[in-house]
């Protein structure tokens, strides 16, 4: 299986791209589709995962999706 690398808002507005267990992140983006679109250049081979921004009825924050 690939590797995965993740989406997630901070809490200063903008999305960091980072890979599982890291401190840091590999890259900060104003806008989610940016995010996204840098983590794929930065691991083009792993699985993207956004987090959720917002409560829906089928799920909440601490949830991942596919992009």
């Amino acid at each position: 299986m690939a590797d995965k690398i993740f989406v997630e808002r901070r809490d200063q507005g903008d999305y960091a791209v980072r890979r599982p267990n890291s401190e840091r992140a590999s890259a900060v983006t104003p806008t989610q589709s940016e995010a996204i679109g840098r983590a794929g250049q930065i691991a083009p081979n792993a699985r993207v995962l956004v987090e959720r921004v917002r409560n829906t009825s089928v799920g909440g924050r601490d949830q991942w999706r596919k992009p």
